[in-house]
């Protein structure tokens, strides 16, 4: 169990010596995210509170309901997949690598903790996922290919929308009770396909259409 302690006054106002909202805050989505990995996603506010140390009150003080502790997991979760997925598009040697290492970063984060995964995409009204890993795709694939950003968000929505639901689908077919693991794809045959399906596909387009358009001008 977490060691995170927290100290009230009897009426429930924090004591003068309370770390910083925002420190705290963040240290109680972390043993959220946490207590989530382990025990599932119906865990209850109850439980989560007692994996924290400390009472439910608390961390009601701090996001309100539920649904406002699966923002912030999801924030943390996100700023997580920005910060990898933005090493793999600026550190690969080619854009296919770029999108290889970026399609390898994401489904590396759901595959490590689906039970994460799943509690701050289902269920979790006002939580952007989708438009946050369409942001975070876009401006690295811009750069990359070198087409207008519009252009970029363009690819990346459709882009995203099909790496998630591959994902989401490999997810639950390796969770099903009678999974034959052995006819499912490895994370890697996965990454390497979906990257294959891709790039073959709406990228090899745009190349296309921008090595045209070059030759006629």
């Amino acid at each position: 169990m977490s060691s995170i302690t927290e100290k009230s006054t009897d009426d429930g106002r924090p004591t003068r010596w309370e770390w910083p909202r925002a420190q705290r805050r963040e240290e109680l989505a972390r043993a959220a995210r946490k207590a989530v990995h382990l025990h599932g996603t119906d865990i209850s506010m109850d439980d989560i509170a007692t994996f924290a140390g400390t009472s439910k009150s608390i961390v009601y003080r701090y996001f309100n309901d539920k649904p406002g502790l699966q923002r912030a997991v999801g924030e943390a979760v996100m700023q997580q997949i920005h910060e990898s997925l933005a090493v793999a598009a600026t550190q690969a040697a080619t854009p296919k690598e770029a999108l290889r290492s970026m399609v390898a970063s994401y489904l590396g984060t759901i595959d490590h903790s689906p039970n994460v995964y799943y509690f701050i995409t289902r269920d979790a009204p006002g939580l952007p996922l989708l438009d946050s890993m369409i942001e975070i795709v876009a401006f690295p694939f811009a750069q990359e290919m070198k087409v207008p950003l519009s252009e970029a968000h363009a690819w990346a929505a459709g882009a995203v929308g099909f790496v998630r639901g591959t994902g989401e689908w490999w997810l639950e077919a390796k969770s099903a009770e009678d999974a034959d693991l052995t006819a499912l794809p490895t994370l890697d045959d996965l990454t390497e396909s979906i990257t294959t399906w891709l790039w073959s596909g709406p990228v090899m387009e745009l190349v296309r259409s921008r090595t045209h358009h070059t030759k006629t001008t």
